[in-house]
């Protein structure tokens, strides 16, 4: 089974580069699922019924969320209608929409897919992300063995400790939310796949998706800006994991760089 994991949409430039990259990705890696992280879709910061339409047009089949998931407020009634799409598992009970879901491929296999959303340096104050987990798992496991965790988080840290705590328990731990991707792919030594952030989906000649001249201007006078998607060189970035949908250990994990 192959998964292609992509990282955060920015913008309209990241909704375009995903609509022409992501049909020739499903056929050179044979996938299976894609799984694509959605929390700035729309204008960079959240996303809206609409956007999310189009995503799933495009052929994404799960998007995760993160931060930015409540920063457009017509969102709620979409995350609490649609299974596919994702909001941070470790909000509060009573959050609108769900945080994991059981989603079957076009072959008839069932793949687990959990949204987490982690707590240092974050404005939320969550749930512990590993406790949550623990459960979750739990109740994924009689459905099927193929586990993937979009873990939205800021530090390289809490990430990395994420990953080995859940090595073993699930098919992959894939971390998103800074927008650079990083190089340390693996394989854990109990079978789950590991990088601590996928990248973004977006405007490549920026500052993590926004106007760099904005950004630095912002660093050298302190001055609140206001912040604009940038638009030049858009590429995808993710990662493929090959995962044994029998046993849900992972075999092969292939940082993804498309312009």
């Amino acid at each position: 089974m192959n998964i292609l994991c992509v990282g955060d949409i920015v913008g309209e430039p990241g909704r375009e580069v995903l609509k022409k990259l992501l049909p020739d990705l499903k056929k050179e890696f044979d996938l299976d699922l894609a799984v694509v992280n959605a929390e700035n879709a729309a204008g960079g910061s959240g996303i809206t019924p609409r956007i999310a339409k189009q995503l799933f047009e495009a052929g994404c089949d799960v998007l995760t969320m993160g931060d930015h998931v409540w920063d457009r407020h017509e969102v709620k009634d979409c995350l609490a209608d649609e299974k596919c799409i994702l909001r941070p598992a470790n909000f509060p009970p009573g959050t609108p929409g769900r945080g994991w879901s059981v989603c079957q491929t076009s072959s008839g296999k069932k793949v687990g897919i959990v949204n987490l959303l982690g707590r240092v340096f974050m404005r939320y104050n969550v749930d512990c992300p590993f406790r949550a987990l623990e459960g979750i798992i739990a109740e994924i496991r009689p459905q099927t063995a193929v586990i993937v965790v979009d873990f939205h988080a800021e530090t390289t840290s809490e990430k990395n400790a994420m990953g080995l705590f859940a090595d073993g328990k699930v098919s992959a731990v894939i971390g998103t939310h800074t927008h650079i991707q990083t190089a340390d792919e693996k394989i854990l030594p109990q079978g789950t796949a590991y990088i601590t952030d996928l990248g973004m989906t977006g405007p490549y000649d920026s500052v993590i998706g926004q106007n760099k001249d904005k950004i630095i201007q912002r660093f050298l006078t302190s001055m609140p800006m206001r912040f604009e998607v940038a638009k030049g060189d858009p590429q995808l970035h993710g990662a493929v994991i090959s995962i044994d949908a029998e046993t849900g250990r992972a075999q092969h994990i292939i940082r993804i760089q498309r312009q």
